[in-house]
C-alpha cells in the first residue's frame, strides 16, 4: 500500500476513536439526570481508553501506527447526592444518589473531541491534495 494509503489509514482511526468519543459523551450528558437504569442506581459516566495500533510497516520499515478503543471504561467516581424526600428513587433520608456527569467537563471533552476529528480531516485534506498534486507533476511528464 502507498504511503497516502497508509496516512489516509492512520487518519481513519483517529477519527473513529473520536467518532465514538462524541458519541459517549453525548450519551453521558443525555443521562445526566438518569437515577435509575436496568443494571440498578444511577447512571455511570461513560468513557473511551485509547491504545496505539499497528497498522502495518512503511517501505522503509518503520511502523505506521493509529490508534483504537482499548475499552469503554465506567467512572468509578462517586454519585452526586441531593435531598429530594418526594423523589421516587429517594432512600429513607430522603437523599437521591444521581449520576457522576458534570455537564460542563463534558462539554470540554466534547470541544476537544471535535477539534481531534477535525485535525484528522484536515490531514485527510492535506494528503489528497499532495497526491492530486503528485498525479498533475506525473502527468505533465508523461506529455513533455
Amino acid at each position: 500500500m502507498s504511503a497516502f494509503g497508509r496516512i489516509y489509514d492512520v487518519a481513519a482511526t483517529g477519527m473513529a476513536a473520536q467518532r465514538l468519543r462524541v458519541q459517549l459523551i453525548a450519551a453521558n450528558v443525555a443521562n445526566s439526570e438518569t437515577t435509575r437504569t436496568p443494571a440498578g442506581g444511577p447512571y455511570r459516566k461513560k468513557d473511551a481508553v485509547f491504545e496505539v495500533a499497528s497498522l502495518g510497516k512503511a517501505l522503509d520499515g518503520t511502523d505506521f501506527l493509529g490508534v483504537r478503543v482499548k475499552e469503554v471504561r465506567s467512572s468509578a467516581d462517586p454519585f452526586s447526592t441531593r435531598f429530594e424526600p418526594g423523589h421516587p428513587d429517594a432512600n429513607p433520608e430522603g437523599m437521591v444518589l444521581y449520576p457522576n456527569v458534570n455537564p460542563v467537563l463534558e462539554m470540554v471533552d466534547l470541544t476537544e473531541a471535535s477539534r481531534s476529528y477535525e485535525a484528522n480531516v484536515a490531514v485527510v485534506r492535506s494528503v489528497r491534495s499532495m497526491s492530486q498534486a503528485a498525479l498533475d507533476l506525473l502527468r505533465v511528464q508523461a506529455t513533455a
